[in-house]
């Protein structure tokens, strides 16, 4: 079911001082802002040769990043992004296995404008995770 890993998303406090850092001090190439409002976050992406590296910062007051950051002010690690062929199919299976799905079970469009799921951290060892078909 699962492909290659997507991305790792970092939630940061300050993304233009996050976006700096892998720019300018570690010269990745990065991505322009994006506004997820559904998502309720700005990310950035670095990318690099094998794989990407999401930088997240809140948009809004209800944004999920918000409250993580209140936990983790200086950011962390917020999720892994793995690659799936069928999104639907592998919903469908997760779901059969007593695994969860966030939100109301429907793919939402991600950043990438490909559909995405997130599984409960509670099911996969303490780790949000992040289904995007590809």
């Amino acid at each position: 079911m699962l492909g290659r890993i997507n991305h790792v998303a970092i939630a940061v406090p300050d993304l233009s001082q996050a976006t700096a850092t892998y720019r300018d001090v570690l010269g990745a190439r990065v991505s322009q802002p994006q506004a997820l409002p559904e998502h309720g976050v700005t990310v950035v992406f670095v990318e690099l040769d094998n794989s990407k590296v999401e930088l997240l910062e809140p948009l809004g007051a209800e944004s999920p990043i918000k409250a993580f950051l209140e936990k983790n002010p200086s950011g962390g690690m917020h999720h892994i992004c793995y690659e799936v062929t069928d999104i639907l199919a592998a919903r469908d299976q997760l779901k059969q296995a007593g695994l969860r799905i966030l939100g109301d079970g429907s793919p939402k469009t991600g950043a990438h404008n490909k559909p995405v799921l997130f599984l409960h951290p509670k099911d996969m060892n303490g780790t949000l995770v992040e289904l995007e078909q590809v």
